[in-house]
């Protein structure tokens, strides 16, 4: 009974936070974030704020993840990228509603962790990428949609040229973590249309690889 409590209130803070999709609701409403994080932190799941995982990275919060998933405007034909795979979260949401999801990690233990937990959910239609994100994916080129979980002052050229004519990019932009921007751009024949969704806070997108101590 508390649990159904606690999953009535994250969907009802998705939805007063602006998260109005009924297919994105629907997702995040069957996906238990708590299988995404681990130790103390699964107590806090529910709540709307991001959690530490491994690597010093974060899951994000699930208000953002509603509305970065919304602006993409998916559908069941859609290939899509995700640059920083993270604990998978956020893979796992789009998985439920497009047809593929690539996904790019830089960490090699943040990769392994979620291609295991995305394995264990029975969600076959994510391949996940132990890689550097900044250079996207161009083995599989040109995407649908493309979403970028880390910041970066511009949006990346190498990734804006791996999106399909009349596709979608969401990402937060901005030269420092405490001053960011969620943008939306949508690649038409004539060139780029840019919307600003709000302010948000989110890691810096790094080039290269990182080379953990303890992959």
């Amino acid at each position: 009974m508390e649990e159904f409590e606690h999953q009535m209130q994250f969907v009802f803070a998705l939805r007063s936070r602006g998260v109005t999709n009924a297919a994105v609701l629907n997702a995040m409403e069957k996906l238990q974030r708590r299988d995404f994080v681990e130790g103390i932190f699964q107590d806090r799941s529910f709540e709307d704020t991001p959690l530490p995982i491994s690597c010093g990275q974060t899951i994000s919060q699930p208000t953002v993840v509603g509305l970065m998933t919304q602006a993409l405007e998916l559908n069941n034909r859609c290939k899509v990228l995700e640059i920083g795979t993270g604990s998978g979260y956020q893979a796992a949401i789009l998985s439920r509603l497009a047809r593929r999801v690539y996904t790019v990690e830089r960490h090699r233990r943040l990769a392994r962790q979620s291609r295991e937990r995305l394995t264990t959910l029975h969600l076959h239609n994510i391949t996940v990428v132990h890689g550097d994100g900044s250079l996207g994916l161009p083995e599989q080129a040109p995407f649908d949609r493309i979403i970028v979980t880390a910041a970066a002052e511009d949006p990346p050229r190498v990734l804006l040229d791996q999106l399909r004519t009349g596709g979608i990019m969401i990402l937060p932009v901005g030269q420092s973590q405490a001053v960011q921007t969620l943008v939306k751009i949508v690649k038409t024949e004539t060139g780029l249309d840019y919307t600003d969704l709000g302010s948000v806070r989110f890691v810096p997108l790094v080039e290269g690889v990182a080379h953990d101590v303890l992959d």
